[in-house]
C-alpha cells in the first residue's frame, strides 16, 4: 500500500532554527548563501527552485538505463557515470508533481537526510544530487538485490533465527537515524532493499522521503506512512522516534507469521485496528513460536509510546542478542566514531577537514547542524565538556570521563575548553566528503600559497601556525607521514591519498564488521 495521508504537520515551538540562537552557525550559512551565488555566476546556470543552487544537467554526468520501478512523485533508472562506468540508480523527481511548498520542502528535506546519513553501514549512499529545469535527481548506490518485501513474500515466513538476524539489522538502522537526530517515519519492508543478489546481501534501508530531523522533546503532528505500520500516536497527531520502533515491531510480527497484526477491507478499519491496539497470538503459527519472540513484539507494540522499547532496548533483548549476549554498547555511536576517527588524524589532516567544511553546501551539514544544536543544551553557541558528555549519553553511550575529555580536547582546535560550531561540523562530518574532488582541491590551494603545485614545509607550517598547531617535531612527521617519494614536499596526489586514507581504512573495517542476514 502508498503512502498514506498528506501534508507535512507542525513540528513543536520548541524546533528552531539554530541560527536564531547563536552567531557561529549564522555565519557558516551566510558563507554558504555566498557561495552558492558566487557557483552560480561562475556557471551562469540560474539557481533552482528547489535544491537552492545552480542547476545542472545530469545527463551531462550520467547516462540513464532501464527503468527500476516508480512512485507517487518519481521514477528510478539504473544509470551510468560516463567516466568511471559504474553504476548507481536515479531518482527523477518531477517539479510539476510538487504542487506547493510543503512538497517542494519534502524532497530538500530528503536530499538533506541523505547527505547526513551518508556512509553509514546499511543506508543507502547518496552520491549526489542534481536539479534541471523540470526535474530534481538523485544519484544513489545501486541495490541490485531487490525489496526485502519481495524475499518475504516468497518465504512466506523466516525461521526465528534468521527473523532475529534480520530484525538485529533493521533495528541498528533505526538506532543508528535515531543518534543522528532522524525519524524515518515510513519503516516497512518495501523500503529495505538488497544490495546483490547474492542470499548473504547486505541490507540497505532507502526512501527517506517522509523522514524529518529531530531533537529530544520535539512532536509531530502530521500523520505519514503506509497504513499497516503506521504508529497508534501518529494517528493522534503527536508523536516522536518511537513511532519508528512501532512500525519495526510490526515488521516483525510480519517476519514471524506472514500477516500484519492489524489488518481490515479498508484503510479506516486498519486505523481502528492499530488504535485498540489487540494483537494476535493465538493463531497459527505463534502457538510454536518461542515466549521471548512474542515478548519482543508485545514490547515493540505497546501502545504508550513511553513504555515501547527504545532502539537500544530492542538490542539488548534476550530474543534478538548475537550469541545470547548484548555488547555493553549495542552498536557504534555515529558521533562517538567520528570524533574517535578525528582524534586519529594528524594536524595536517584536520585543518584541511576545517577548509572543506567551510565548503559544504547548506544541504551537506544541515543535518550536523541539528545535532549540534541538540547537544548545545543552553544555547551558547559552543558545547561544553558536560554537555557532550550528557549528548554522547542521551544516545545510548557510555563513557567515562576521561575518555569524552580527550574527545573534546581532539575536537577543541583553539584550546578554549569547548566545541564551537565549526568546530563541530568539522570533526563530525563523514569521511565520504573526500568523495569530491574540488572540496579536495580547495582544501590543497588553501596550504599551497604561491601556487606551485606543493605544499612546502614553510607553507604547512603557517598554516598550523594560524590554526594554533604548529609545533615543529609534528610537522617533521607530518611531512615523513605524507612525502611518499621523499622530495621534501607535498605534492596533490600525496594529498588526496592522505586525505582518503582515513576513508579507506574505515571501509575496510566495515566490510569486516558489516552484519548480513542469511535467508535459511
Amino acid at each position: 500500500m502508498g503512502n498514506c495521508c498528506n501534508s507535512q504537520g507542525d513540528q513543536s515551538e520548541d524546533s528552531r532554527d539554530i541560527d536564531n540562537s547563536t552567531n557561529q552557525p549564522a555565519t557558516a550559512n551566510h558563507s554558504s548563501n555566498s557561495s552558492v551565488k558566487a557557483q552560480s555566476q561562475k556557471t551562469n546556470n540560474p539557481i533552482g527552485p528547489v535544491l537552492g543552487r545552480p542547476m545542472e544537467d545530469v545527463k551531462a554526468t550520467y547516462s540513464m538505463g532501464k527503468e527500476l520501478g516508480r512512485g507517487q512523485f518519481g521514477i528510478t533508472h539504473i544509470c551510468t557515470h560516463k567516466k568511471s562506468g559504474e553504476q548507481f540508480a536515479c531518482k527523477t523527481i518531477a517539479k510539476r508533481k510538487l504542487a506547493n511548498k510543503e512538497d517542494v520542502e519534502d524532497v530538500r528535506r530528503e536530499v538533506q537526510i541523505m547527505y547526513h546519513l551518508s556512509g553509514q553501514a546499511n543506508i543507502v549512499n547518496l552520491k549526489g544530487a542534481f536539479e534541471d529545469k523540470h526535474s530534481v535527481h538523485l544519484i544513489m548506490e545501486l541495490c541490485a538485490g531487490g525489496e526485502l518485501f519481495d524475499r518475504i513474500i516468497a518465504k512466506g515466513h523466516y525461521s526465528e533465527r534468521a527473523a532475529a538476524s534480520l530484525l538485529r539489522t533493521i533495528v541498528q538502522i533505526v538506532c543508528t537515524c535515531h543518534q543522528m537526530g532522524v525519524i524515518h517515519r515510513d519503516l516497512k519492508p518495501e523500503n529495505f532493499l538488497l544490495l546483490n543478489t547474492n542470499e548473504d546481501a547486505p541490507l540497505k534501508a532507502t526512501d527517506f522521503g517522509l523522514s524529518v530531523f529531530y531533537k529530544q522533546g520535539d512532536h509531530f503532528k502530521d500523520i505519514v506512512g503506509s497504513a499497516y505500520y503506521i504508529a497508534p500516536e501518529v494517528l493522534k497527531r503527536m508523536y516522536g522516534p518511537e513511532a519508528d520502533i512501532w512500525s519495526v515491531g510490526v515488521m516483525l510480527y510480519i517476519l514471524l507469521s506472514g500477516v500484519p497484526p492489524f489488518w481490515a477491507e479498508s484503510e479506516h478499519g486498519i486505523f481502528n485496528a492499530i488504535l485498540r491496539g489487540h494483537v494476535d497470538f493465538s493463531s497459527d503459527p505463534w502457538p510454536t513460536i518461542s515466549p521471548q519472540a512474542k515478548d519482543l513484539v508485545k514490547k515493540m507494540l505497546t501502545l504508550d509510546p513511553k513504555q515501547r522499547l527504545t532502539a537500544v532496548q530492542v538490542l539488548s533483548h534476550p530474543w534478538i542478542k548475537e550469541d545470547g549476549e548484548a555488547p555493553d554498547t549495542p552498536i557504534d555511536n555515529a558521533v562517538l566514531g567520528k570524533l574517535k576517527q578525528f582524534k586519529a588524524m594528524n594536524e595536517f589532516k584536520k585543518v584541511a577537514l576545517r577548509v572543506i567544511a567551510g565548503c559544504l553546501s547548506e544541504e551537506e551539514i544541515i543535518g550536523l547542524k541539528q545535532m549540534f544544536k541538540s547537544m548545545d543544551a543552553d544555547n551558547s553557541g559552543t558545547i561544553t565538556l558536560e554537555e557532550l558528555k550528557q549528548g554522547l549519553a542521551q544516545q545510548g553511550t557510555k563513557l567515562s570521563e576521561y575518555e569524552v575529555k580527550q574527545l573534546m580536547e581532539a575536537a577543541d582546535a583553539d584550546g578554549d575548553g569547548t566545541i564551537n560550531y565549526d568546530e563541530f561540523i568539522t570533526a563530525t562530518m563523514h569521511m565520504n566528503r573526500m568523495d569530491k574532488e574540488d572540496h579536495l582541491y580547495t582544501a590543497f590551494q588553501y596550504f599551497d600559497k604561491d601556487n606551485s603545485g606543493y605544499i612546502t614545509r614553510e607553507e604547512l607550517e603557517h598554516a598550523l601556525r594560524d590554526f594554533g598547531m604548529s609545533d615543529e617535531r609534528n610537522i617533521k612527521e607530518i611531512i615523513s607521514e605524507v612525502d611518499s617519494d621523499n622530495d621534501g614536499r607535498i605534492n596533490y596526489d600525496e594529498f588526496v591519498a592522505m586525505m582518503r586514507k582515513g576513508q579507506q581504512d574505515a571501509e575496510t573495517n566495515l566490510k569486516k564488521r558489516r552484519e548480513s542476514f542469511v535467508l535459511t
